[in-house]
């Protein structure tokens, strides 16, 4: 049995390749390199890597699998100041939502960094093409949340993101 740190190494170095469009593939893929997998493992395997799948394909987010198996808090906040200056476009508070837009195809790879941070306040995410709703616990935990994300993308430049919507 192979073990779960050389696994997601030889997944990370597939979906890197640029030779893989489905776990179907990725499966086949990783068989032929000696490592038999469920669809169940290799689902959890990829999120657990961090990769999602965009108009461009598989993508990994984080090469997280370096020499540990963890990722440290600082690591994750500076990825996801760097995915928020790239993908956030504007940002709306709707009740105890906080509502971000980003370039379509791009929503799923910045919810992933946005859960990986466990920000306080915040209970989950869900991401369309171009549109993440983040459930926050309460109004102000919302209003937290936009604001934090909103300080964050200040290092953009103005033509990267349009202007945020009012709250």
């Amino acid at each position: 049995m192979v073990a779960k740190v050389q696994r997601h190494r030889q997944i990370i170095k597939l979906i890197e390749s640029g030779r893989i469009s489905s776990q179907f593939d990725l499966a086949q893929q990783l068989s032929r390199v000696g490592i038999d997998t469920t669809q169940t493992t290799l689902s959890r395997d990829l999120t657990e890597i961090g990769v999602v799948k965009s108009a461009a394909g598989y993508q990994v987010l984080s090469a997280m699998l370096a020499s540990s198996n963890e990722v440290s808090q600082m690591d994750r906040t500076a990825t996801l100041t760097a995915t928020v200056r790239r993908l956030m476009l504007e940002v709306a508070i709707g009740g105890t939502q906080t509502v971000l837009h980003t370039p379509p195809g791009q929503a799923s790879a910045l919810a992933v960094e946005i859960d990986r941070v466990k920000m306080p306040g915040v209970i989950g995410t869900i991401a369309g093409d171009d549109c993440i709703f983040i459930a926050c616990t309460t109004n102000n935990a919302a209003k937290s949340v936009a604001r934090r994300l909103q300080s964050i993308s200040k290092g953009s430049t103005a033509s990267q993101r349009r202007s945020p919507a009012h709250s």
